[in-house]
């Protein structure tokens, strides 16, 4: 059930036309990531200079998506994080997705997931186990 189908397409058309962001010299030496994106900040950096045709492109602000499918989740419920019980009724289930803040415990988890799933909230983390073993 994905809502908001033509904002997630707008997202992923813009999508195609971003670049993908290589930290600099992550080609070169095996202990940089190239999914590790920091930018580069030396005097003479030819990356940061865009000195060359070739050099990966630059993180800069015009590459950002649609303003309206930003926050969205990949099946078109925004994303919205919960510490209680309280935190649902001010969430409209058609539209809002559920993820359960990592510090809430098993006790607590469960009854969020109890009322979530009433109220047919989109629950994106429940990790609740019923039982009472751990493994």
């Amino acid at each position: 059930m994905t809502i908001n189908k033509e904002l997630l397409a707008l997202r992923e058309k813009s999508n195609e036309r971003r670049p993908d962001f290589v930290r600099q010299e992550s080609w070169r030496y095996v202990r940089l990531k190239a999914d590790s994106w920091r930018k580069p900040k030396g005097v003479d950096n030819h990356q940061r200079k865009q000195k060359f045709r070739g050099r990966p492109g630059l993180v800069k602000v015009g590459y950002g998506g649609p303003k309206a499918a930003r926050g969205l989740h990949p099946s078109g419920f925004t994303d919205n994080l919960i510490h209680n019980v309280n935190d649902l009724q001010k969430l409209n289930p058609k539209t809002d997705g559920v993820r359960i803040a990592h510090g809430v415990g098993t006790k607590k988890r469960i009854e969020i997931v109890a009322t979530a799933t009433q109220k047919k909230f989109k629950i994106f983390n429940a990790r609740v186990r019923t039982s009472g073993s751990k493994s």
